[in-house]
């Protein structure tokens, strides 16, 4: 091992992606939101994986195209299943 490298010409390399994963941006209503960081925090879980896992029950029961209407009607019904549930 060397005492000092020189890292003049070096580059990055590429990141390498989470596999199963893709990240996307998409706009939810802050109460939403909110309540599900609230109910993930108390969980002891990500509020993402939350989402993802109102969003895989759904598509499980429901064989529809996914639109804005679509979300946020599934992570309404979720939110009131984990409250009520």
């Amino acid at each position: 091992m060397k005492k000092e490298y020189n890292f003049k010409n070096a580059k990055r390399g590429p990141i390498v992606p989470t596999k199963g994963k893709t990240r996307v941006t998409m706009y939810l209503d802050a109460d939403i939101l909110d309540d599900f960081r609230a109910r993930a925090d108390k969980a002891g879980y990500g509020y993402q994986t939350m989402i993802n896992e109102a969003l895989r029950e759904y598509l499980a029961k429901n064989e529809k195209s996914l639109d804005e209407a679509v979300i946020r009607q599934v992570i309404r019904e979720e939110l009131d299943r984990v409250a009520h549930g």
